[in-house]
């Protein structure tokens, strides 16, 4: 398994991703002779390897999707050493930072190694990643990761707290990104270890008071078009509603001014002297109040050009008629939208020097 390129075939020794449904899956390596239990039965290595990735396995009493990692199927499956940022917020930090092939970017700290994976990919296959972990046996951990995934060559890991040391890199990089409990200590290095030409940056925060820290330091240090964003997920229930069908002879299209003498049984609206219309407080009434006026201002009903909706819902198969109800499916939010609460500040240094 290579996240450097596509294989078409599995390898004894692979390791892949089984896929039992959007919230079920795993990962596995594959060994000759081995067998692996799933809930739809056992899974004998020697009938996966061979086949092509994305074949359908047949299980004890069902089966599986073979299919080949990914840097977002591994963000699902990796072995959690740390907090993780997930796919929404990766994708906006890869677009936000501008990453394409050849870009320099440093990173701090490594972690599970969830977005340098993604990181890895926009950049290759002339660009390089220096990412930094403060925590020695998890910046081994990463290390081994990338080579056994084959991307070794495209990163570089470092043990070293940036927070205290620095990143001990100059006018290097296109981007940086900082995931650290207090980012601010590690900004003046940031700066040092951008390109003179500018670049950009990206601090990841959980909290609004880190963010506040964080963005007045950048603001000191010269960093200009600083924006703090947070996404997060919204979805939708599909579901079946019923609503009554309206009734268009009751409904008035537009409202206009017209002479009273045309406008035989409308709702009358009648001006006031200082100049603020003042609908009728009975709408059937045929006498129009203030008849010392010439000139009234009405409301108008037009029901032969009201819009008529029953054409319409007989031709969409979405939408049905039952009795004097129109059936048809709607997508509804959830009313709470819970959060991960993490902030993700951007910023940009212009040329300088």
């Amino acid at each position: 398994m290579s996240f450097k390129e596509y294989r078409p075939n599995i390898l004894d020794g692979d390791t892949v991703v089984l896929f039992m449904g959007h919230a079920n899956m795993l990962s596995l390596k594959l060994q000759k002779g081995e067998v692996f239990q799933t809930k739809f039965g056992a899974l004998h290595h020697d009938d996966v390897i061979g086949k092509k990735y994305g074949s359908k396995v047949r299980t004890g009493k069902g089966f599986v999707y073979v299919l080949h990692f990914t840097p977002e199927l591994w963000t699902l499956n990796l072995p959690h050493r740390t907090q993780i940022l997930y796919a929404t917020d990766i994708s906006m930090v890869t677009i936000q930072l501008d990453l394409k092939p050849g870009s320099i970017v440093v990173e701090s700290g490594t972690g599970s190694g969830s977005l340098s994976h993604s990181i890895i990919r926009a950049i290759a296959p002339t660009g390089h990643l220096h990412t930094f972990e403060f925590h020695e046996e998890r910046s081994k951990k990463a290390r081994k990761e990338f080579d056994d995934h084959d991307i070794g060559e495209y990163v570089t890991v470092r043990h070293r707290d940036v927070c205290e040391n620095g990143f001990d890199l100059e006018h290097v990089a296109d981007a940086v990104f900082l995931d650290l409990p207090r980012p601010w200590d590690a900004l003046v290095s940031a700066k040092t270890a951008l390109r003179k030409e500018g670049g950009r940056l990206c601090s990841f925060s959980p909290c609004i008071e880190q963010v506040q820290k964080s963005c007045e330091k950048l603001r000191d240090l010269g960093f200009t078009e600083i924006v703090t964003l947070e996404c997060l997920l919204r979805p939708f229930n599909v579901s079946n509603v019923s609503l009554p069908m309206p009734q268009m002879s009751s409904m008035k299209k537009r409202k206009y001014e017209t002479d009273a003498e045309d406008c035989d049984g409308a709702t009358k609206v009648l001006k006031q002297p200082d100049g603020n219309l003042k609908e009728d407080d009975d709408p059937q009434k045929d006498e129009v109040k203030n008849k010392g006026s010439e000139t009234k201002n009405v409301v108008k009903d037009e029901e032969s050009e009201i819009f008529n909706l029953r054409p319409y819902v007989d031709s969409h198969d979405a939408v049905t008629i039952c009795g004097s109800n129109a059936k048809f499916k709607t997508g509804i939010p959830p009313t709470l939208m819970p959060g991960h609460t993490g902030y993700l500040t951007f910023a940009t240094l212009l040329p300088y020097g």
